[in-house]
């Protein structure tokens, strides 16, 4: 339980289901290092202990700080490091939610860990289960559940993924859970409100470099560091554009000099739009794709799902041609697979 109006739902639903629960916050942070932001885990766990009064079961606090220092943080500042764009919900989810936090509750009697995600688990064969999408496609949150295992899933149960956020809110209206107003997260997973670019100034050094225009070489300014870019970026970059043309657009990196390219935002930008990518550490949610295959996939949150060919390779890659050219497809994001709305697994942009 997060703290949040998603998390006391789904724990509403289940004791209304007549499920024996414990409701538990997974402290991972608490702004040690004065972080910029706002990290408001004590809130949260108030919030948290709060809505299980109210449903009147046990409530626990389980320390993962340790754990998800070692598993995403570390994963998180190597990765902008090393000029990569990570996704730490989506490893948050596969180390710390149904990794460390799965092996915590099954060592201590429970038989599955249940969030608020909105996803859909579906048995298809006797012990052997599915991922769908939630059924609220403004809140689908199966993108970042990519990485989970086959294991890792019979493990999960997600009570709220048939539901539309607001008739969500009005159950926990209904029940007079305190949670019931309270906005929504959009910050780093259960870090908080902390913007990305002031967690990364506070953790990872300055590197300047030019920014260069891609198209002709020419200079236009100097960023702090690469780490604070992503492919596709537009805001924050900080030159001013031509008048007669849309504005700058991150379209790559140049690791020799430090130098980040950039073009002006069209469709022709080189080296923004994609038709083929390669990813590895592919991770499947039932069997490998093991022959050439179209399907479909979800180039990044919130984005729909579009077609694709999927290549498999050796060595545990695999190639992807896109019918249609994709825009800022970043190494070190997920490329999450799917058959219609069935989530297949997923990938890691080379």
């Amino acid at each position: 339980m997060s703290g949040g109006v998603d998390s006391s739902v789904a724990a509403l639903l289940l004791k209304q289901q007549g499920a024996a629960i414990v409701g538990a916050y997974m402290k991972n942070w608490i702004n040690e290092d004065n972080v910029v932001g706002d990290c408001p885990w004590q809130r949260d766990i108030e919030d948290a202990r709060a809505v299980c009064d109210r449903l009147g079961i046990e409530f626990r606090v389980v320390n993962l700080m340790r754990d998800y220092r070692e598993r995403v943080v570390a994963y998180l500042l190597d990765g902008y490091a090393r000029g990569l764009t990570p996704n730490p919900d989506i490893m948050c989810n596969r180390e710390i939610k149904f990794g460390v936090f799965r092996a915590w509750a099954k060592e201590n009697g429970f038989g599955a860990v249940a969030t608020g995600h909105y996803a859909q688990r579906l048995e298809v064969t006797p012990g052997a289960y599915a991922l769908h999408e939630g059924a609220d496609p403004n809140k689908d949150q199966s993108y970042f559940l990519a990485l989970l295992s086959q294991t890792q899933l019979a493990d999960a149960r997600f009570p709220i993924g048939h539901l539309a956020k607001p008739a969500l809110r009005q159950l926990a209206r209904e029940a007079g859970l305190p949670t019931a107003e309270k906005k929504d997260s959009q910050g780093i997973c259960f870090i908080g409100e902390v913007k990305m670019a002031d967690f990364l100034r506070a953790y990872v050094p300055d590197a300047p470099g030019p920014i260069v225009r891609a198209s002709d070489g020419h200079t236009l300014g100097e960023h702090h560091g690469l780490h604070f870019y992503t492919l596709g970026q537009r805001r924050g970059i900080r030159i001013p554009s031509n008048t007669d043309h849309a504005a700058y657009v991150v379209v790559g990196k140049r690791a020799s000099d430090r130098a980040l390219l950039v073009a002006f935002d069209h469709p022709d930008a080189p080296g923004l739009f994609q038709r083929e990518v390669r990813v590895h550490s592919l991770s499947w949610i039932g069997e490998p794709i093991a022959t050439p295959r179209a399907i479909e996939g979800r180039v990044r949150y919130r984005d729909p799902r579009v077609p694709l060919e999927f290549l498999p390779e050796r060595g545990g890659t695999a190639r992807i041609t896109f019918p249609t050219p994709q825009r800022g497809l970043a190494s070190g994001q997920i490329l999450a697979f799917y058959d219609g709305p069935r989530l297949l697994g997923g990938g890691v942009y080379a």
